[in-house]
């Protein structure tokens, strides 16, 4: 098997990187970056995608700039080339439906690279949710925030793509894995309503702080915060129910349930040897389980992807026009 990567920045790195640990496969890099000729025999480096097709890949790493994705993206899947896409699927959903198209003509394998769906304690919520411990859910409140420079301290933060809105940037659409999850827990949303903008002294083009309100179509009232000024970085999520509530936080790494009939809090879930790089092996795993077995993934792009971001977009949306938006 082979794996062509395209793009090698950070995610890039850490996915080759894995790669090379958990499987045997060849894997050949696409990237204008000058990198000297790597020691392994499995890696292969080229500047062009047209190169890197020659090669036959069978699998496709996506992880270059968001707004490039989609057309990467149709590019691979017209050669027969299973997808795995990095958040966001893009910063738009133009050529979205030609891309939809050729991924059903040709019966691809997709996924979505949203790394929190192999999280523990979000596992764990979701089961929690699933088995109706804490009764009708009400509402949700959700927070990620981190301060952006020190995303990746050995380059210009003002350079990045997160940082850029021409190249899919912004906290709404980098920072989509609370989307993402609470999509996967709670269901399709059906309104949102936002203020999102750039309110810190960040020298970015690109929004850094987006409060919104997310309505599912089951009628739970999820608030989301988001940004890039905080340190330091905090997660957190708080799902009040009928019975009871759950709440996780990544200081503690800890998932708690509070029950309402013993009016105390249960520890459910530690993640005491919390290891970051752990989700990120094991979505690869699921992915390539998923290719062998020629089944549909946790988070397949033509169902999760394009959904998660229409509700990325809605939110981006309703800022500007100061409305509430339907998804």
């Amino acid at each position: 098997m082979k794996i062509v990567v395209i793009g090698y920045g950070s995610i890039g790195k850490r996915h080759v990187t894995n790669l090379l640990k958990i499987s045997k496969t060849e894997i050949i890099i696409c990237t204008k970056q000058k990198i000297k000729n790597p020691s392994l025999k499995r890696i292969k480096i080229f500047e062009s995608i047209s190169d890197c097709l020659k090669e036959k890949p069978d699998i496709g790493i996506i992880a270059n700039e968001s707004s490039f994705h989609i057309p990467i993206a149709i590019k691979l899947a017209k050669a027969g080339i299973d997808l795995f896409v990095e958040k966001p699927l893009s910063n738009s959903l133009k050529n979205s439906k030609e891309l939809l198209s050729i991924i059903e003509k040709k019966k691809i394998i997709t996924q979505m690279g949203c790394q929190l769906r192999f999280h523990k304690c979000i596992k764990e919520i979701k089961k929690i949710i699933s088995s109706n411990k804490i009764g009708k859910v009400i509402s949700v409140r959700a927070e990620c925030g981190s301060f952006l420079p020190d995303w990746h301290p050995y380059e210009d933060y003002k350079k990045s793509y997160a940082a850029r809105t021409e190249l899919g940037g912004g906290v709404v659409l980098t920072n989509i894995h609370e989307i993402d999850y609470l999509y996967w827990i709670f269901g399709d949303v059906k309104e949102v309503i936002s203020v999102t903008g750039s309110y810190s002294d960040l020298k970015i083009s690109a929004d850094d702080l987006s409060v919104g309100i997310l309505k599912f179509k089951n009628n739970i009232i999820a608030e989301l915060h988001l940004d890039y000024f905080q340190k330091p970085d905090f997660r957190s999520c708080k799902i009040i129910g009928s019975k009871g509530t759950v709440f996780w936080d990544s200081d503690s790494n800890m998932v708690t349930l509070y029950d309402n009939q013993k009016n105390k809090w249960i520890k459910v879930l530690k993640w005491s040897k919390y290891d970051r790089n752990l989700m990120y092996k094991e979505e690869l795993i699921h992915f390539l389980d998923c290719v062998k077995k020629r089944k549909i993934t946790i988070n397949p792009v033509e169902i999760d992807g394009i959904k998660t971001l229409k509700i990325g977009l809605a939110i981006i949306k309703s800022s500007k026009s100061r409305k509430m938006i339907k998804v």
